[in-house]
């Protein structure tokens, strides 16, 4: 990177320029990453604990957790320390690092969103054949194509960011480093970044978000044909919660990116939303919503209260 940039320091103006407000918001970002750690590391130990959940459906919520961990982390560690430091940087190749990461986490999350909603086609439409279609081995391979795709999109528009000159200044209007907060900085040309990040944007999130759809529409067609009202409000509740999720993750990123940037604070919420919050809300969608994971909950508590007793 040495003859890639004239600085080699970003600086990260964060959430809030008054001091008072950013230790307040330090207090409330630590106890929302706890949380947020807490709740995906328990999602992940009763999946991995209780054999009941060990299906596709759970197999893919793990997933989801994992994804949820390493997404959090990524950006909110940094955060926490710019709220208590007085400079606010962070080295350009961090920051690249940085921009790969949340670009390779979103994206993975983006494919496992689709691949979780056609598994929940297949669980309503099929579901005496669901164990033989969503076996051991398909899920595997969706998982591996969802985290080989994110990865490969990132490191793509990635390797073309490194090579950038950043000599039109060093301030980043955000709280983390993301590639289309560093095109502005630069003093090359960037008709082809803005190009394959566009495309990758278009074919990877809005072609994912296109999946997610027509899953549902099939899965709404196939609840409205079952006879019985019981049995309808059984097939919805086994896709409330990633309904939820789908929704908290695809309208504030669709609204932060699609948004016009005028420099405002309140631009910062929808970032905030995906990349703090709702990493933090999953596990508690998906545990209050669901009675075989409060079920586990209770057998995991139960089988750890008897061993010390």
């Amino acid at each position: 990177m040495g003859n890639h940039s004239t600085f080699s320091e970003f600086i990260l103006l964060g959430l809030s320029p008054d001091t008072q407000a950013q230790i307040l918001l330090f207090m409330l970002f630590l106890v929302i990453y706890l949380l947020t750690l807490m709740g995906n590391l328990v999602m992940l130990l009763v999946i991995r604990m209780d054999s009941h959940l060990h299906t596709p459906m759970y197999f893919f919520l793990g997933q989801l957790s994992f994804l949820d961990l390493c997404h959090s982390s990524v950006t909110v560690p940094k955060m926490l320390e710019n709220l208590l430091s007085k400079s606010k940087t962070i080295f350009v190749e961090s920051c690249l690092a940085q921009a790969f990461f949340v670009f390779a986490t979103g994206g993975t999350e983006a494919c496992l969103l689709a691949v979780m909603a056609y598994d929940r086609y297949i669980a309503i439409s099929s579901p005496l054949l669901y164990g033989q279609i969503m076996s051991t081995q398909l899920c595997a391979r969706l998982v591996w194509a969802s985290w080989s795709l994110g990865f490969a999109d990132a490191l793509i528009n990635s390797l073309l960011a490194v090579n950038l000159d950043y000599c039109k200044g060093h301030t980043i209007p955000h709280f983390s480093c993301e590639l289309s907060s560093l095109f502005p900085l630069s003093c090359s040309d960037t008709s082809m970044n803005f190009t394959l990040l566009l495309c990758s944007s278009v074919l990877h999130f809005f072609g994912t978000f296109v999946l997610i759809v027509f899953s549902y529409i099939r899965i709404v067609s196939t609840i409205l044909n079952i006879s019985s009202t019981s049995g309808r409000s059984k097939a919805f509740s086994t896709c409330s919660s990633h309904l939820t999720t789908v929704i908290l993750f695809y309208g504030s990123g669709f609204l932060s990116y699609l948004m016009p940037h005028l420099g405002s604070a309140i631009e910062m919420l929808f970032p905030l939303q995906y990349t703090v919050i709702t990493p933090m809300l999953n596990p508690l969608i998906y545990s209050l919503q669901n009675k075989e994971v409060k079920g586990a909950v209770r057998r995991l508590l139960r089988r750890y209260v008897t061993s010390f007793a």
